[in-house]
């Protein structure tokens, strides 16, 4: 270890104790003032000391201060940590960062060592093996086998996983965790075209989410990373101390998945091929007959890039979405409302059957998706994005920014600025989505609406997601009324998913239509 090395980590630690101590005393005045503190800029730890004493409420936080500085302010930590910070919620300042001077604004080394379980796959890289990556998952995602294959594997989990589940509990009366079951769910959908295979975590046996939760222990130990001088997590990691060591047993169970449904896999592919059928699609194949992905670390990478992507996003703001409709049924009756004319050409046979919406039927449903929409506005799964400067450059807002700084977007804020969505901003209101015939959605800018990014690194599963969120929504508020419990408290993990903290506890209610 180089002697510069040794006495950043020192200064890095010292300064993070004595942070943290302070932060405590911070925190207990800001609490007992009900009111939370603007960065102060302290001597030696600067406004480290804010940052670290509002981790548990970092997004809200970000908000406070976003409203009271004009939409962007820029913040630094101890000298010797290299904690130099450029934090925006502006439109103008969004549209700048991703695509009018877009190279100069990369993800970044410091992106990729934060999730270094998923380095080299298109979630951390920038440049030609971006670009090349990219075009890769672009093919992939335009093949319409695989988007049919896609379109099939939700539809079946939904009518025969989810309904008949989400049937039993309403029958007996159990209230249950939906956040839980949303991420039993998206998992299953993530992993099914990716290795052809159902791990089953939906399934009426309920086996245990140990992976899961791993990926769980990816985005919170990430959000740890980011808010801490890089020198004192790597210090921790080589220690094996603390959120590194959560860290490194999430890996490894993350590994040992993968090996598990390569093996699953192979034995599904040689069945099909014994039984002279057709193989199925899976996102695996394309990867393994391409050389350039031969590295298994890089081969890794991808596939756990894929999963935490596709599970995480979808089945969050699936959970944000019955959060915000269980407590405006007048949006839920609407909803219904649009739906009627296509459940009223269903044949239902029996008493009791469920009725699924397919995504050809849900497709042009302008208010379903407006509530999705302003479900994402308000609760984007990805709350925030990390940028690197690249060279010096001035933002549209006036504010310098140098290279080596990290840039962070809140897209959590950005839906709570009074500037860009109103003064409603904070009502959840889906018609803010929709034209004056309503009939369909009005245009609002990428860089406004950030949920699905913006730029070159427009979400390519935008559509693939839409579509998983639609056909659960449409079949769950048709079929069941969902109620709430009482008394739980809702609010964020410290993560870089918008997950909540406590789960959401709900009961079902079966309808009678």
């Amino acid at each position: 270890m180089s002697i510069l090395l040794s006495q950043e980590l020192l200064i890095s630690t010292v300064l993070v104790v004595l942070g943290s101590l302070y932060c405590l005393y911070l925190r207990a005045s800001s609490r007992s003032k009900n009111q939370s503190v603007l960065p102060t800029n302290w001597p030696i730890l600067h406004m480290f000391p804010s940052f670290v004493s509002n981790l548990h409420n970092l997004h809200d936080y970000f908000t406070l201060v976003l409203a009271g500085s004009g939409h962007s302010f820029r913040a630094h930590g101890p000298p010797g940590t290299r904690m130099r910070f450029f934090i925006t919620c502006d439109p103008a300042n969004v549209r700048h960062i991703f695509t009018t001077n877009y190279a100069n604004f990369p993800k970044g080394t410091r992106f990729a060592d934060t999730f270094d379980i998923m380095d080299g796959s298109l979630f951390t890289i920038d440049g030609e093996p971006w670009r090349r990556q990219r075009a890769k998952v672009k093919g992939l995602l335009g093949s319409p086998r695989l988007v049919a294959n896609m379109v099939a594997c939700c539809c079946s989990k939904v009518e025969n996983d989810l309904l008949p589940l989400f049937s039993h509990m309403s029958s007996t009366d159990t209230p249950f965790d939906m956040q839980h079951l949303m991420s039993r769910l998206m998992f299953d959908l993530a992993a099914m075209p990716l290795f052809g295979v159902d791990p089953g975590l939906l399934s009426s046996e309920m086996p245990p989410m140990d992976v899961a939760v791993a990926m769980d222990t990816v985005m919170e130990v990430g959000c740890f990373r980011h808010m801490m001088p890089s020198s004192f997590w790597k210090l921790m990691r080589w220690l094996n101390i603390g959120p590194e060591r959560k860290l490194n047993a999430a890996h490894t169970l993350l590994r040992r998945f993968i090996k598990e449904m390569m093996e699953r896999r192979k034995i599904k592919t040689g069945q099909v091929n014994n039984d002279d059928e057709e193989e199925g699609v899976d996102i695996v194949s394309s990867f393994l007959d391409d050389p350039y992905y031969a590295n298994d670390d890089l081969f890794r990478a991808i596939i756990i890039g894929y999963m935490l992507a596709a599970r995480d996003t979808v089945g969050t703001a699936l959970t944000w979405i019955f959060y915000c409709l269980a407590q405006n049924p007048n949006i839920v009756s609407i909803m219904r409302n649009e739906l009627s004319p296509i459940a009223s050409h269903k044949v239902v046979a029996g008493v009791g059957t469920m009725v699924i919406f397919e995504p050809a039927e849900t497709k042009s449903l302008a208010y379903v998706r407006a509530v999705l929409y302003e479900t994402l506005r308000l609760y984007p799964p990805a709350p925030t994005e990390l940028k690197t400067v690249v060279a010096d450059d001035t933002m549209p807002s006036g504010h310098e920014v140098h290279a080596g700084d990290a840039i962070f977007i809140s897209l959590h804020s950005m839906g709570r600025m009074e500037g860009i969505w109103g003064k409603d901003c904070l009502d959840y209101n889906p018609d803010r989505w929709l034209s004056k015939d309503r009939n369909s959605l009005r245009y609002v800018p990428s860089h406004k609406f950030l949920a699905f990014n913006s730029g070159p690194r427009m979400c390519l599963g935008k559509d693939i997601a839409v579509m998983q969120m639609m056909t659960v929504v449409a079949s769950t508020l048709w079929n069941f009324d969902v109620h709430l419990l009482e008394g739980q408290s809702i609010e964020p993990k410290a993560s870089c998913i918008l997950e909540m903290k406590n789960g959401l506890m709900v009961k079902l209610k079966k309808r009678d239509v």
